[in-house]
């Protein structure tokens, strides 16, 4: 969850929003901002202004909110894309909707800057065989498939090389993001969805 929709979002007509809910927010700025093992139940719950119990009565554990936090973030990004994927003509378009959903994240109001993309960075603190892990994993994986999906329109009968050319595109964002992760903001994501418009006019 962005912290753009976070603190916006603030009460509905005048109804204070649901504790759980205030807890997945407050987890989603801090985990994002200064990582998840840095932050404590304690920082999350002061600032979600709700009493420890009232978080364990919501999550099992810090593992199970941080699971949430990755299941937030996802339906996140894919509200991104299908509101791109709305204004998409054709099949190329819809490729370069995965792009610009990234792009979208990049550019919401962070409390540090843009840190890059928020389900690996978490993953990265995660050990091996964690369930965030694979929460992550399956995040990317969907992503390749929307991409793979919209080049087997574009190249009908010719699904090894949409498959190929969706690893590589996958392959193209992933770095992207990592490099604007570094320098904070979403240039790199601009170049990236560039250098795949030109490929895709090469098919």
């Amino acid at each position: 969850m962005s912290e753009t929709e976070a603190n916006t979002a603030g009460s509905e007509r005048g109804r204070p929003r649901p504790a759980r809910r205030r807890i997945l927010e407050a987890a989603a700025r801090r985990f994002y901002a200064d990582g998840v093992a840095a932050t404590g139940i304690d920082t999350i719950t002061a600032e979600a202004g709700v009493a420890k119990m009232s978080l364990y009565n919501n999550f099992s554990s810090k593992s199970d909110l941080v699971r949430s936090y990755l299941d937030a973030r996802h339906e996140e990004w894919l509200g991104l894309y299908r509101a791109r994927l709305e204004h998409a003509d054709g099949a190329r378009e819809g490729v370069l909707a995965v792009f610009d959903a990234y792009a979208d994240h990049a550019a919401f109001a962070y409390t540090h800057g843009f840190r890059g993309c928020g389900l690996l960075n978490a993953a990265a603190e995660l050990p091996a065989g964690d369930e965030g892990r694979s929460v992550v994993r399956a995040h990317k994986e969907e992503v390749e498939l929307l991409i793979a999906g919209h080049l087997e329109e574009l190249l009908p009968g010719r699904p090894d090389e949409a498959r190929t050319t969706a690893e590589h595109l996958a392959f193209l964002l992933e770095g992207a993001m990592a490099r604007a992760g570094l320098e904070g903001d979403g240039e790199r994501l601009s170049h990236a969805r560039a250098m795949a418009a030109a490929l895709l006019d090469r098919l």
